[in-house]
């Protein structure tokens, strides 16, 4: 979809007969749902997720609702992904919320639009089985898996989104990291936990602790109609360690959820039982001549957070842009070098995060002081330790809680997710300071200090249309963002323009502008004078700036967007 908003010929095949069968991830953090929405995606991937009130919070339970008096209480709940829309920072950090939506139903809505932009250009069903460089591009073996018939292809260069399945072996590049942290089971199903699952509507993820086995589950819903406790499907997860003797075969996992739930009389139709490898590894390196690895080609991570789809998406954005700029001829091939100076860090700060969640999750099972090892009995009274008044369960108490705060660490983790900076030969540094963040985790603090992300504004015409300023960066190109009383900037990138330079530029101020800041809220983040300018690259993260005004602001700009773009 990006490939085609930017104007580049492209074939996409893809060794897989359709999209995804199972729900797989579902987590969309903002800065994925604002690519979805310049993909001209949003309004259907919004109109089909979670309804924001039903995905504010994730809890922690004893059991699912039975028989026993404790089963099916809530232990603690922790708010989730900006709280359903409630949460300030995130409605000021975007104009888009957190979605949720799991791939089984996302893909689709993808292919479909991605086939719309570009007919004919998705293949499913065709493999690629070999490749060969050379100095002017890509020459790939595809096979189509239907007709047994061999074709080749030839491009300038191939971006490798394939899992890390094929494409990193046959260009030599290797891993590092661990790629067995633990084993997870999934069960995909179809089933009515409505009467099981209390009245919490407004809860996203159930963790479940299981007195009758000591084991922990996770309860995703999966709507497809419903949400919450009326979910028509659901995927289960149980995780174990690689070295768990009590890991049941493929064929057990129902049955040991169904006792540990107490769910054995249940109508469950299970669609896929799933065992799949948690690891956490980051490709050595992310380019191998005129190969590209994206997403989990790149980088694989736990599941917990929710940052694997995502750095996927946002891996694609940085990519695509500056692959269409080089093929267009506006910026040099060193451009490219940028993609890893910039992606590497961040996904490798994603995969130890994910990590890091995993090991909190952890920590918040230890805490209930429940064991596979205990019988039912022991473990009933480990967890009644958690909501008992009693003096002498006060430190345990305490403890559980304190680490369900600390996860936090998983479910807001905001700086993370939006707040990210690039350091690359694609930013021209100012030399100020980053700012000071009291919670470098938790606390995404908008700046136009060269490298962030765009801060987020509403901005008006002249009639009070109002709109988001993402939405004033045209696919492709870059824009400068003057104050009120810049305009020789803005004259400066029209010239620029002329020339054929890939600028666009205005002047945004309270009273007085070409478009207005009618709640001061770029005034609040901008980091510039009246007099000042914002150059912001086609991905929305700034790439320069001046405080003030210039004595010669054409040279200024342009040499800014020669070392943006790699031009000589």
């Amino acid at each position: 979809m990006l490939l085609s908003g930017l104007g580049v010929d492209h074939l996409l095949v893809s060794s897989q007969p359709t999209t995804s069968t199972l729900p797989k991830a579902h987590v969309l953090n903002q800065r994925s749902v604002e690519i979805f929405d310049d993909c001209g995606a949003y309004d259907e991937v919004r109109r089909l997720s979670t309804p924001p009130e039903q995905m504010a919070w994730t809890a922690w339970y004893s059991g699912l609702s039975g028989e026993h008096p404790d089963d099916g209480r809530r232990l603690a709940r922790l708010e989730c992904w900006g709280g359903g829309g409630d949460h300030e920072d995130w409605r000021s950090a975007s104009a888009f919320p957190q979605l949720n939506l799991p791939q089984i139903r996302l893909e689709p809505v993808l292919k479909e639009r991605a086939e719309e932009m570009a007919p004919g250009r998705i293949r499913f069903g065709h493999e690629l089985t070999a490749l060969a460089q050379d100095g002017e591009g890509v020459t790939a073996t595809v096979l189509d898996r239907e007709s047994g018939d061999e074709y080749e292809v030839r491009a300038r260069y191939l971006i490798a989104a394939d899992g890390g399945r094929t494409i990193p072996e046959l260009v030599g590049i290797g891993y590092e990291g661990f790629d067995k942290l633990a084993i997870t089971y999934s069960l995909y199903v179809s089933a009515d936990l409505s009467g099981l699952t209390g009245e919490d509507e407004d809860v996203l993820l159930r963790w479940v602790a299981a007195p009758r086995t000591g084991a922990s589950f996770v309860l995703s819903p999966m709507g497809p109609d419903h949400w919450g406790p009326k979910s028509e499907e659901w995927a289960i997860h149980v995780i174990f360690l690689p070295d768990d003797p009590r890991m049941p075969e493929e064929d057990g996992v129902e049955a040991l959820v169904r006792e540990s739930l107490g769910i054995e009389e249940l109508d469950m139709e299970v669609h896929r039982v799933t065992r799949w490898e948690v690891g956490a590894v980051l490709a050595e390196r992310f380019r191998d001549g005129r190969v590209f690895l994206v997403g989990d080609a790149a980088h694989r991570h736990p599941p917990t957070g929710g940052l694997g789809l995502n750095s996927a998406v946002q891996d694609a954005q940085n990519l695509c842009w500056k692959l269409a700029a080089v093929l267009g001829g506006q910026a040099g091939p060193e451009l490219l070098e940028s993609y890893e100076a910039e992606r590497k860090p961040v996904d490798a700060r994603n995969v130890q995060r994910s990590m890091e969640n995993a090991l909190g999750q952890l920590m918040i099972f230890n805490a209930t002081g429940m064991s596979p090892e205990q019988d039912e009995e022991a473990n009933r009274a480990a967890l009644a330790r958690l909501w008992s008044d009693r003096e002498e369960d006060a430190e345990a108490r305490g403890a559980f809680l304190a680490a369900v705060r600390n996860q936090s660490q998983e479910f807001a983790e905001h700086n993370v997710e939006y707040g990210y900076a690039f350091e690359s030969a694609a930013v021209v540094p100012d030399g100020t300071p980053e700012a000071g963040n009291p919670d470098d985790m938790r606390l995404y603090q908008p700046s136009t200090r060269p490298g962030s992300p765009l801060p987020h504004a509403w901005i008006d015409d002249e009639e009070g249309g109002r709109r988001p300023i993402k939405d004033l960066v045209e696919p492709g190109r870059f824009l400068l963002i003057a104050g009120e009383e810049g305009q020789p900037w803005v004259e400066a990138a029209q010239a620029l323009a002329a020339a054929g330079q890939p600028v666009d530029a205005l002047r945004i101020g309270h009273v007085e502008g070409d478009l207005f800041d009618a709640r001061s809220l770029w005034a609040r983040h901008r980091g510039i004078s009246s007099e000042g300018a914002v150059l912001v690259r086609p991905d929305r993260f700034v790439a320069w700036r001046s405080p003030g005004a210039a004595s010669d602001p054409e040279a200024e700009l342009g040499s800014a967007l020669d070392a943006v773009l790699a031009r000589t």
